[in-house]
């Protein structure tokens, strides 16, 4: 099939972005251009010749433009079939020119509804007509007519028509592509506005979800998985998907995985923090007055499994902190923080062993913890819930021991609380002087996990306090954190057997707090 000349345009975009320099490429190639409302003004503003789709069509713009491009003249040129003498043959009969080219971007209705006090009206009238009804005929017209959605496409399709008069239809095709992705999301957005206004303790009646395809990874968590990086339109303004990576080679799924945790455990903090993720869960974490020593200590919480880690910060890495990750017999597998500087680029570039392959991902600066929708898929649907993602009311936290804790011990227990939840279930840590001592991580008992957290921590269990993201069922977990020394306790309560693990703390003078509230991860 020889691909039509395209001798006319239908240019009308809300998005104007590069348009002025792709009309005047368009026009120097012999386009002949036609237009409405605000894109024609605009258009003629610069001297570019347009001519006005109303008329063409002799039927005026009406309805504070509701009603502009809806015309047979107008579609009837973007559809029909260049190699079909009855198309071709109506076409002549009813004076209708033929489009080749159409240019259209829809109205901004997803950023106005993000308006925090945008009115139910205002959204409505950017709910595009005419844009989408234009968009779907070019795309289904593709053999014969150019469909441009996106700024980013301009370049290529007037380099074709430059050079050859026309697109190839393997432009097209995958223009038409992007063109039904993008009405798609369109409409979605649209039904994920209105199921909102209508949803039933929350939750929208419909879930409408939509992401692009970012890249295609090497493998998935095995290397026989494919995998790919998807990325929602409407993201958090830090996060992994969208981060700028400075340094190292190609992410894996499991970097992907490790980096989002590494970044979550630290954005909840307001001093200097730094968090070591091994298999997706935190090995080593730890505050401080400077990023070098919170990156210190944090190391030395596992330094055995930090071998290989992947590191969160939620400060600017300078050079201090990139000295401490080049001091030898570390190996680091990636590391996000807000930015490096000049001279920690520098370092971990060029000094440690790992240097070459070492992922640094520079995300911006970090926003507190903000509430969200979590979800996990299930063959044959998806789970929904509000993320664990904010801090938990202090106020409603209890002593319940005859021990009361310490300055320094209510702080270990801050810590040890924001640690915790990021542990997979059933989880406890030991933790001390701000920093994560030892983490006991997913095993079926909970006494189980005490013990690999205790063996962690080592002699420095003494003194340490412990947390657990959910209630002890027996005093058994107490006894053996008696037994190591530790001195405080925090965790949900609320197990029928509290009395009893209440009097186990109170022998051995540990003070313990209630929080009223459980952090499961499963």
């Amino acid at each position: 099939m020889q691909s039509p000349p395209v001798r006319r345009a239908l240019v009308s975009v809300s998005d104007k972005t590069g348009l002025v320099d792709f009309a005047r490429g368009l026009t120097a190639a012999g386009v002949e251009i036609y237009s409405t409302g605000g894109t024609r003004k605009s258009l003629e503003s610069e001297g570019i010749p347009v001519r006005d789709v109303s008329q063409y069509t002799g039927f005026p713009e009406m309805m504070d433009g509701r009603l502009k491009t809806l015309h047979p003249k107008v579609f009837g040129g973007i559809l029909c079939r260049h190699d079909n003498p009855e198309d071709m043959k109506a076409l002549a009969e009813h004076g209708i020119l033929t489009f080749e080219l159409v240019v259209v971007n829809l109205y901004p209705f997803e950023a106005t509804v993000a308006k925090a006090d945008v009115t139910r009206a205002e959204a409505i009238e950017k709910i595009d007509i005419g844009g989408p009804s234009l968009v779907r005929a070019a795309a289904k017209n593709h053999a014969f007519t150019t469909i441009a959605t996106n700024p980013s496409q301009y370049p290529e399709i007037l380099e074709q028509i430059r050079a050859h008069g026309c697109t190839t239809l393997e432009l097209r095709e995958r223009l038409a592509a992007e063109a039904f992705a993008h009405t798609a999301k369109y409409d979605r957005a649209i039904a994920a506005y209105f199921a909102g206004q209508t949803a039933a303790e929350g939750f929208p009646g419909t879930l409408n979800l939509a992401y692009t395809r970012k890249a295609v990874l090497r493998y998935g968590e095995n290397p026989h998985q494919r995998a790919a990086l998807y990325a929602e339109a409407k993201a958090p303004s830090a996060n992994v998907v969208s981060a700028a990576q400075l340094h190292g080679k190609e992410l894996s799924y499991n970097n992907l995985l490790d980096l989002e945790s590494a970044l979550e455990i630290v954005r909840s903090f307001q001093q200097p923090a730094v968090s070591v993720i091994k298999h997706n869960n935190p090995c080593g974490a730890a505050v401080a007055e400077s990023l070098a020593v919170a990156t210190r200590n944090a190391l030395a919480g596992d330094p055995v499994s930090a071998f290989g880690s992947v590191l969160g910060m939620n400060r600017v890495v300078e050079r201090e902190t990139a000295e401490v990750l080049s001091e030898p017999g570390l190996f680091i597998e990636a590391i996000v923080a807000p930015d490096f500087d000049r001279e920690a680029l520098d370092i971990l570039t060029t000094r440690p062993k790992w240097k070459a392959n070492v992922r640094l991902m520079k995300v911006g600066p970090l926003d507190p913890p903000q509430a969200a929708l979590a979800y996990r898929f299930l063959d044959g649907g998806v789970l929904v819930q509000d993320a664990d993602t904010l801090p938990d009311p202090e106020d409603q936290w209890k002593v319940v021991t005859e021990a009361q804790p310490s300055q320094e011990q209510w702080a270990d227990l801050r810590f040890a609380w924001a640690i915790v939840r990021h542990v997979k279930s059933n989880a406890i840590v030991l933790c001390k002087g701000g920093m994560l001592l030892g983490a006991g991580a997913g095993q079926m008992s909970r006494v189980d996990s005490t013990e690999i957290a205790i063996r962690k921590a080592g002699d420095r269990a003494a003194g340490a306090v412990m947390g657990s993201d959910a209630f002890f069922p027996f005093p058994d977990s107490i006894q053996r954190a008696a037994a190591a020394g530790v001195s405080a306790v925090i965790q949900p309560g609320g197990s029928v057997k509290d009395d009893e693990v209440i009097a186990e703390c109170n022998r051995h003078r540990i003070a313990m707090i209630f929080t009223g509230r459980r952090h499961f991860k499963h």
